[in-house]
């Protein structure tokens, strides 16, 4: 049976390559989706990749998530450190799930340190650049073959 994984991109994402390129690289938002596009389809995963800049529509995609998905990987970027309704959403999803981060937010500022969601998922990547997102695509199929 193919798995079916979600990765969910928060607000600004969608400006990776022309933004902040000392924490977020020169790689757009395109040439990550298609990175891990190709590393899903060298592992057999059915991947759906999606960005938005709005926390309720964040909020539906994990609720939907629920009944479509065997897995999700999200960077909420800024909603990390800030949303609640994120947090809840995750929990209620009960299926593998990984935070990720391409910069290392433990050191960056103080206010970003704190994140609500890490302790409703069931791990992290954080400080590793976009190299982050394969890695993580590696590690839910791990987990859901349990081979972790």
């Amino acid at each position: 049976m193919t798995k079916r994984i979600l990765i969910i991109n928060g607000p600004n994402l969608n400006l990776l390559g022309e933004r902040e390129q000392s924490h977020y690289g020169a790689a757009s938002f395109e040439d990550l989706k298609n990175e891990c596009l190709k590393k899903s389809k060298e592992l057999k995963i059915e991947l759906n990749i999606l960005q938005s800049n709005i926390e309720g529509e964040i909020v539906s995609h994990i609720q939907d998530a629920r009944k479509k998905y065997d897995g999700l990987i999200i960077n909420a970027a800024g909603f990390t450190h800030t949303s609640v309704a994120i947090r809840d959403a995750l929990d209620i999803f009960k299926k593998p799930s990984i935070e990720l981060h391409i910069s290392n937010i433990y050191k960056r500022e103080e206010f970003r340190h704190k994140s609500l969601i890490s302790g409703v998922v069931s791990g992290g990547i954080f400080g590793l650049g976009t190299e982050g997102y394969i890695l993580a695509i590696i590690a839910i199929d791990k987990i859901l073959k349990n081979e972790n």
